[in-house]
């Protein structure tokens, strides 16, 4: 299983805010400075982010993002699935709709995949972003 882009960099955006969480909101440009990402394609993943009410917009002159909840409310699971949709190693253990497959009850490598897929929530369920931060903070010269 391999994330694309859209998780790899939301996430790093949403580390970032949570990194300001509590303080005025961030502007675009300067979390996409902060991280190395294009401010076009951010904008789309925090089109994607506010959809999924895991951030907002303030307009105005000192407008930017804020996280919609606290960050220890919000799972690296939470953001992955926003931006990627459900974790499914192969379409037919897909945690949402899992697709259909004539051999599903008698397939042995599918109880494999699930059980991959279970593995994999479990972990990014488990991590939030206050814990990113937390660890950020131990390893100040890794930040991004």
């Amino acid at each position: 299983m391999r994330l694309s882009t859209r998780g790899h960099y939301g996430l790093k955006a949403m580390f970032d805010l949570a990194l300001y969480y509590g303080k005025t909101p961030v502007p675009l440009k300067a979390v996409a400075g902060r991280q190395k990402l294009s401010e076009h394609y951010l904008e789309q993943l925090l089109a994607m982010l506010r959809r999924a009410g895991l951030v907002k917009g303030v307009r105005g002159a000192r407008g930017g993002y804020i996280l919609s909840r606290q960050p220890a409310e919000i799972t690296v699971g939470d953001v992955i699935r926003a931006l990627e949709g459900p974790i499914a190693p192969v379409y037919c253990v897909n945690e949402e709709e899992p697709g259909d497959c004539d051999e599903a009850d008698y397939c042995i490598i599918r109880t494999v995949w699930a059980r991959v897929r279970d593995s994999i929530a479990e972990v990014m369920d488990s991590i939030s972003l206050a814990d990113m931060c937390r660890d950020a903070s131990k390893n100040p010269d890794k930040l991004i």
